[in-house]
């Protein structure tokens, strides 16, 4: 019989199990290394600055005449707003259609023509800025600015109206 470890089979068996373990020549697993993708940020990016308006000679022409016209009906309202005040007062606890309650219904109206004009300004204002919005222009600040101030003084007449009307009895 011959020696088993001699034989020419174990050398053979050896490289078979030894074999096994060597890595396959295909990849085999994938790698346990990030991949690419897993070494992005999901953090948001920084934003862009925003562009500055180019001077616009045209519409800052457009804006002093808007900024004009609000002064004009802004003071023109105050002073009428004093009247009606003064009307509403004395109208106060007098019946629907009485003289005083007359005249304080005449001092609201007017009020409610300077509103009216301010309500105009407003609208041609906000298409001038839904214009240039449209034309994907950056917002000019002069525009900006003027809409604020149409803004205020909407605000101001509606409550001077309201505080107004409030005092006198309802039709």
């Amino acid at each position: 019989m011959t020696n088993p470890i001699r034989s020419p089979v174990v050398p053979f068996a050896a490289m078979l199990l030894l074999s096994a373990c060597a890595r396959p020549t295909g990849g085999g697993y994938p790698s346990l290394a990030p991949r690419p993708i897993e070494k992005t940020s999901f953090a948001d990016p920084a934003p862009s600055p925003v562009p500055s308006a180019t001077p616009d000679p045209a519409l800052d022409t457009v804006i002093a005449a808007a900024n004009l016209q609000l002064t004009t009906i802004a003071k023109g309202f105050a002073a009428d707003a004093v009247k009606a005040a003064a009307a509403s007062r004395a109208a106060k606890g007098q019946a629907a259609g009485s003289d005083r309650w007359l005249d304080a219904q005449t001092a609201l109206g007017s009020l409610d023509q300077w509103h009216a004009q301010i309500s105009a300004l407003a609208t041609d204002t906000e298409e001038r800025a839904i214009e240039r919005a449209s034309m994907l222009a950056p917002p000019y600040p002069a525009l900006t600015a003027l809409q604020a101030r149409i803004e205020t003084e909407n605000a101001v007449e509606a409550t001077s109206i309201a505080r107004a009307q409030a005092s006198l009895a309802p039709a």
